[in-house]
């Protein structure tokens, strides 16, 4: 099987088809990555965009590197970051209004949606590069180098970055009030 590099070399010889290989290969996480930053829906809309701009760029691709998905990574965060830019500010408070009386939605609020919220919360408070390198390496499981990588930093601000964001995490007491509670949960079980 060729490598990614040989495949966008074999690109710009002219062989469109070999982009269309590396499509293939990396489209699903692309897709999953750019869906659990802005939603399925937009993630459809971005998607497109990341191949357009990749084949476009495809020139600055190092082809040293065998395997394009670390790049390819950092193509689809420029096409988030300008997603982001031209969205307008978000309603903070939804409209209550229409909500029936006697209603009351927090008792149907579970224990996930609260775990993501203290995640949420406490992952917002990271630096955004060092919440870059921290989902990179978590969520699309990136070497901490890969994912140094499509920020285009080197590998040890990556290392750096990464320390930083767990620390920071490990110390936050939201987040170590829910780690005491699930082991706490977890021991009367």
């Amino acid at each position: 099987m060729r490598s990614d590099a040989e495949l966008i070399g074999r690109s710009l010889t002219g062989d469109r088809d070999a982009f269309v290989e590396v499509i293939y290969r990396h489209e699903s996480a692309v897709g999953a990555y750019l869906a659990r930053r802005v939603g399925r829906e937009a993630a459809e809309d971005l998607l497109g965009e990341v191949w357009v701009a990749a084949f476009e760029s495809r020139r600055s691709y190092d082809q040293s590197f065998a395997e394009a998905r670390p790049w390819l990574y950092g193509v689809a965060l420029n096409r988030l970051r300008r997603y982001w830019r031209s969205r307008p500010a978000e309603e903070l408070v939804p409209d209550v209004t229409g909500m029936a009386n006697g209603w009351d939605p927090w008792p149907a609020v579970d224990a996930r949606v609260d775990t993501q919220a203290v995640l949420r919360t406490a992952l917002a408070k990271l630096k955004p590069e060092e919440r870059e390198v921290l989902t990179l390496v978590a969520w699309e499981d990136l070497t901490v180098a890969d994912a140094a990588r499509a920020l285009g930093m080197p590998a040890g601000t990556g290392r750096r970055l990464l320390h930083q964001a767990r620390m920071a995490l490990r110390n936050a007491p939201e987040v170590a009030a829910l780690i005491t509670d699930l082991n706490s949960v977890k021991a009367s079980q």
